[in-house]
């Protein structure tokens, strides 16, 4: 038996499939993770107790999930939706009245932004808790609290979109506390605003933050963040603290 592997994985056929032996030693099992296109993301040891279902509670893995769902009922929502201050709010009571399962595809937008939030608020919360912000993963950790900050920011942007009293209000009152941050305040409320109130172009400029620039954003540093997860050896134990 051991000869016929041998010459199946000294072959060519075998060797055009894969670039390792048959996985019997540690090199060529750790060779099966590094050029596998699903395994390569993973590291090659992991600890034990990091594989526990009770010491992450999969909230790094739910973050992803929600965020590709809200990308998904977001891209939805875009076919219903105009960012016009004359036509927002119109188009977002046809979505909620007359679109089939319209109430649905935005309930399910709404409440999947508020649980992001909360599960990547969470998910901060446990890395800090088991101490897996500690060298050598301090890059990583900046990395989250920048996700953490990029979370909260589209859940900012996406309240002006429904065009309603509420949203107009609560971003009125937002940006105002926004301009009294010092050094930059003034300098951020005019970018988002582009004018001295709340008006098609904050619209604008919420819209083209919500939609392209803090999804790309998003979805740039979370590739970086799992890729810096496998590169620093995996999860952090909690013997590592």
């Amino acid at each position: 038996m051991s000869n016929l592997v041998q010459t199946i994985t000294q072959s060519r056929i075998w060797r055009s499939f894969f670039r390792h032996g048959w996985p019997d030693n540690p090199l060529d099992r750790s060779l099966v993770m590094t050029s596998n296109i699903f395994f390569h993301l993973h590291p090659v040891k992991v600890n034990r107790k990091s594989l526990r279902a009770s010491y992450t509670l999969g909230l790094g893995v739910m973050a992803v999930i929600l965020f590709l769902e809200l990308t998904l009922t977001g891209m939805l929502l875009m076919f219903y939706y105009a960012p016009t201050v004359e036509r927002a709010y119109t188009y977002i009571v046809a979505l909620q009245t007359q679109t089939p399962y319209g109430q649905l595809l935005r309930n399910l937008h709404r409440w999947g932004a508020h649980l992001m939030v909360l599960v990547v608020v969470l998910h901060m919360a446990r890395v800090f808790y088991t101490g897996a912000y500690k060298p050598p993963r301090e890059f990583n950790w900046v990395l989250g609290v920048g996700l953490l900050l990029l979370t909260l920011g589209a859940s900012f942007t996406g309240y002006l979109l429904p065009w309603d009293q509420l949203s107009f209000w609560a971003i009125t009152v937002g940006t105002s506390v926004a301009g009294y941050a010092p050094v930059l305040g003034s300098t951020a409320k005019a970018y988002l605003l582009g004018g001295p109130e709340v008006g098609q172009e904050a619209l604008t400029r919420f819209y083209a933050l919500h939609v392209m620039l803090i999804p790309l954003g998003i979805a740039l540093i979370t590739s970086i963040h799992i890729w810096r997860v496998r590169k620093d050896g995996g999860l952090a134990a909690n013997d590592d603290r």
